[in-house]
Formats: structure tokens, sequence, C-alpha cells
């Protein structure tokens, strides 16, 4: 399943209503990455201010993932006597089964597998694992497919959360931050009809259109006679005489052109005869000898309708393949999605919106976006879609207006040194005072710790002249060198 972007506080409001002190803590599963630490910052800032208890467990790869499924996702299933709860997945478990590394997939009496454990899946690699997307939990799997599913009723329609979904009966959710109504709607098809189609073994044959030509002309000729077959001969040779005695009176008029000569006489009444057939486009059968009734009324064959469902099959199975092989991404960074959800429960501030730039900020100097965040702009952003595109655009000029908005400008700076050191690209080296905590805007060059380290060490270590100037060499260096000799 996956929650929409507007439904964003849907799940952390039942949250908040359902907690009591009996309840088990949360849960953070969180990976080893800056965007991610940021992202559980947020969210456990919001967690302290709302009064409830979460523990906190670093993930650094796949093995550390299934080590915490079974010592401490397991104990917590009511099949091992354990009430169930709430674990909050951060940059882990995007591109896997999730029910199945956390072991939530095991029936073992015939019950729910997940065990009352419902995991918040918020990841910004792609491309998803789409089994956590338009499933959730591995036996309502074909029953969120149709309209009308008995277990969860409207509150689920082709995986989609609805408003009136209520949380806590186990399974996995998404955070959806646009990409999968925007872009996944084949896949989402081609996803759900798989899981209702029935199995069928696909033995590799050829599926073109020959095959059913040939089958239907088959079972015509199986269900034809030997003497109806005679019938149709004899009427073909006596349209070839026909078509002989046509032909001669028109080479008698080529030969003698000063001699009328009269055309066969047989010729009006068959041309009357075409004339009533063409009128009449549906012959009855017993006009025709040795016709059978249409093939269209007749039953379509098993062989037929295999054919048909592998064709089907094949067609979105290459479409989900298609999607898995476009290779990993990056889309929006978690730690702006989870500070969308504090300006949704009304929870924003500086604290959390400094952990929302740097957590897009070490995207950037990763070299996981297209541009950085000071410099950007739409024309040269890559695309229309993704973390790299206008999405990305939108999130930093965002970002920006919060800056604005939760520090505006001092009243008491009559010179206007904020709005003249923006706007003129000077970078602030100091603060108005030992306790001012305001953001600023200004420009930021793609230096790491530019403010905490030297200027020789921050360009040492960047990325982005690693890659232009080739510093991990010799050669590299002395450029390097030679670029701070002519700077002065």
């Amino acid at each position: 399943m996956y929650l929409p972007r507007n439904l964003i506080s849907h799940l952390y409001q039942h949250l908040l209503r359902t907690h009591h002190p009996q309840s088990p803590p949360v849960l953070i599963l969180v990976s080893l990455e800056p965007d991610a630490l940021c992202a559980c910052r947020i969210l456990s800032a919001l967690f302290k201010r709302d009064y409830i208890p979460h523990s906190i467990h670093p993930i650094s790869g796949y093995n550390d993932l299934t080590s915490a499924g079974e010592s401490l996702i397991q104990p917590m299933t009511t099949q091992k006597g354990g009430t169930g709860g709430v674990v909050v997945c951060l940059g882990v478990g995007g591109m896997v089964d999730v029910s199945t590394m956390l072991g939530l997939d095991n029936i073992a009496d015939g019950g729910d597998p997940s065990g009352g454990v419902q995991v918040w899946l918020i990841d910004a690699r792609r491309p998803w694992n789409l089994g956590n997307v338009f499933a959730g939990r591995p036996e309502d799997a074909l029953q969120e497919l149709d309209g009308n599913a008995r277990s969860r009723g409207p509150d689920v329609v082709g995986g989609r959360i609805q408003p009136t979904f209520k949380p806590g009966q186990g399974g996995v959710i998404v955070y959806d931050d646009g990409d999968v109504e925007q872009d996944l709607a084949t896949e989402q098809e081609a996803y759900l009809t798989l899981a209702n189609m029935p199995d069928v073994e696909d033995d590799g044959e050829p599926l073109d259109d020959s095959d059913g030509g040939s089958e239907i002309a088959e079972s015509y000729n199986g269900a034809s006679q030997g003497k109806k077959r005679k019938t149709w001969s004899d009427g073909d040779d006596e349209n070839n005489e026909s078509e002989e005695e046509n032909r001669r009176p028109r080479q008698r008029r080529r030969s003698n052109s000063s001699e009328t000569v009269t055309s066969s006489p047989s010729r009006p009444p068959r041309r009357q005869i075409r004339d009533s057939a063409s009128l009449d486009p549906s012959p009855s059968p017993s006009q025709i000898p040795g016709s059978s009734p249409p093939l269209a009324a007749q039953p379509a064959s098993p062989q037929k309708l295999r054919r048909r469902l592998l064709r089907l099959r094949r067609k979105h199975e290459s479409a989900l393949h298609k999607y898995y092989s476009l290779g990993a991404t990056y889309s929006e960074p978690i730690s702006s999605l989870l500070y969308s959800l504090a300006e949704a429960l009304g929870r924003e501030d500086n604290d959390l919106l400094w952990h929302a730039i740097v957590g897009v900020s070490s995207l950037e100097l990763y070299g996981r976006s297209m541009t950085g965040v000071g410099i950007s702009s739409s024309h040269n952003s890559g695309g229309s879609a993704g973390w790299g595109g206008q999405r990305g655009e939108r999130i930093r000029q965002i970002l920006r207006d919060e800056v604005r908005r939760l520090n505006p400008p001092d009243p008491a700076d009559t010179r206007g040194e904020t709005a003249r050191g923006e706007a003129s690209g000077v970078i602030p080296t100091t603060a108005r005072s030992p306790t001012d905590t305001a953001i600023r805007l200004s420009p930021e060059p793609r230096f790491l710790l530019i403010r905490h380290w030297s200027l020789y060490d921050s360009m040492l270590h960047s990325p982005y002249l690693a890659a232009r100037l080739h510093i991990w060499s010799d050669v590299g260096r002395k450029r390097l060198h030679k670029l701070l000799a002519k700077m002065g």
C-alpha cells in the first residue's frame, strides 16, 4: 500500500490518538546516510514533543536489516506473544521486499502474517519494489485488486490508501512523494493484473497472430467433410470455366474489331446472381454449399484462451522488467518529506528546517542531484520530473521560502546587511550574537565543510573538484595548488 502526499499526516495523527502509556515503543530503522540521519532527527523531535516513546536502530546493510527483523521485529508480532507496533524504515527497504526481509510473510496459523506490525517505509532510492507499493500484505495482494476488496473495502483501492483508512491492521505502507501517482500508472496496472492472473505454465513458445489464424483454419477444415470439400472444388472449377468463357468474346473482339460479336448469354444471369449476393452480405448457411455456422458463435478453445493469457502476461511482465531495468536513481530526499510532515502538523521551526536543508544538501554534495541549492535554476535542472528536474527545483524554492518565513529581517538592521549580502553573493561568516540561531540565505560553493575547515582542505575533499581536477593524482594536486596560487 502507499500513502499519497496529500494524506502525509494521516498515519501520524492516528498514532497520536491511539497512543497510550502501555503502547510498545516505535522502532526506527535508519540507514547511515546524512539524508536519513537528518530525517531521523526530524521524526524523533516530533515524537519527543508528543511524548511518544521510540527507539533508534542503525542499519548499515541488508544483513543488519535481516538481523533487526529477527531480533527486534519478529518478537513484536502476535504469533510470538507480542502486541504489534509500528516500525519506521528511513532510507532502507525501498528496493527490496520488506515483508520478506523482516520475516513478516510467514503464515503459521493461517492468521495475519504481519502479526499486527505496521511498517512505514520512507526511502528516496528508486526503483520501488512494487510489492511494497501495491500489495502491502501477502494475503491481501489478491483482495486489493478488485474495487470491492473484501477485507479492506473502500479503504484501499488499487494499493492507494483512502482518507477512510484505519491504521493499526499491520502491513507495509509506503510514503509516496509523488512518483507513484504521477509516473507508475503503467506499472500499477501491470502489477495488479499479474497478481490477479491465474498461474499458467509458459514454455517460451512463440505467440504471434499466425498461430491464431492457423488454429481457426484447422478447426474450420476439421468441421468440413470430404464430400463438402468436393463441392467446393466443383464450384471453383465452374467459376474458372465461366471466367474462360468470358475472356473468349473479348479476345475475338480484339482480333476482329470491324465485326460485332455478341457476348455470351450466360453473363447477364451471372451478373444478376452477383448483384443479389452483394445486396445480401450475410447469406444463410443453406445458400452456401458445405458451409458451417460462423466461428464467432463457437466458444474459444482452451488453447486459444491460454495463448491469449500468455500474450497478456508477457506484455505486463515486459512492462515491469522495463521499470526495474531503469537503474538506481534518487527521488525527493526523505528529510524534505518529513519536514513536509512537520509542516502539515504545524510543528515546523528553524531546527527542523535546518535538518531538512542539510539532508537536501547532502544529496547534492554526493552527486545525487544535478544542481546545487544556491545556483540551481529551472532551465538547467535537466528534466521535467524527478529530483534533478522541476520537482527538485520546486523543493529548493520551498526551502528558501521557509527560510524567509521563519527568519524575517531584523527591524534593528537599518543598513539592510542581510538582504544586501543575499543579493550580492557575499557569504556571511559571523552571527549577529552568540545566541543567534537564525538561518540566512547565502551562496554556497560546492566545498565540504567550508565554514569549519580551511579553504584548502575543503577544496581538497570536495567531490565536485575531485572529478574535474583529478585530485587523487599528483597532477591533480598540482592543478589545485596552481589554482590557489592564481587566486592569491
